[in-house]
């Protein structure tokens, strides 16, 4: 900001500073075929968050999700259907008169463990209360606390924002070999 006087007083006027800094290129794709979009629309409201949340901690009944959430009867319903739609949840029977079901999560559900551990993880570090959120994740096998790092898939290094850059996905980004897993 510079300052210009005058006879009748001093008024702020702004200086542009040309700091030439590289501005990274924003990839070229389809916004319609963002795959944060789409998610979104699969996942993108409280309730379905908190519907998988249950879960992943072990409810897999309707009465006990809807016991622990709190949540309306058709709010709930509605959630899983959606789910079992998407194919992140299947519905398994347990009872035949009166139909009565069970929610599990399939390998797509399954995927989600490290979407849903992120937000935990910034929710205890951002939002709760000292010394952090009401559940520690641990390691079955060590039953130390367990944290979900991004990690390069070659080098196996953790991978932060300021170590990542975005690209359009091209023709030599096809997959090869089995694509099983």
């Amino acid at each position: 900001m510079e300052t210009q006087s005058s006879i009748v007083g001093f008024s702020a006027q702004p200086t542009m500073l040309d700091c030439a800094l590289p501005v990274p290129a924003y990839p070229a794709f389809d916004p319609a075929a963002c795959s944060v979009a789409r998610t979104v629309d699969v996942l993108g409201d409280t309730w379905s968050l908190l519907v998988l949340r249950e879960l992943f901690l072990g409810a897999h009944r309707f009465d006990q999700m809807q016991q622990h959430l709190g949540i309306a009867r058709n709010v709930l319903a509605a959630r899983l259907k959606r789910l079992v739609e998407h194919g992140v949840l299947e519905k398994r029977l347990y009872q035949p008169h009166p139909p009565r079901f069970e929610y599990h999560l399939t390998r797509k559900g399954l995927d989600l463990q490290p979407v849903l551990v992120g937000l935990m993880q910034w929710g205890d570090r951002y939002l709760a209360d000292p010394p952090g959120g009401p559940v520690i994740l641990e390691h079955r096998a060590c039953g130390r606390p367990m944290h979900v790092v991004p990690v390069c898939e070659v080098c196996r290094e953790p991978v932060t924002p300021r170590d990542t850059r975005a690209r359009a996905r091209g023709p030599q980004d096809a997959p090869t070999g089995c694509a099983s897993g």
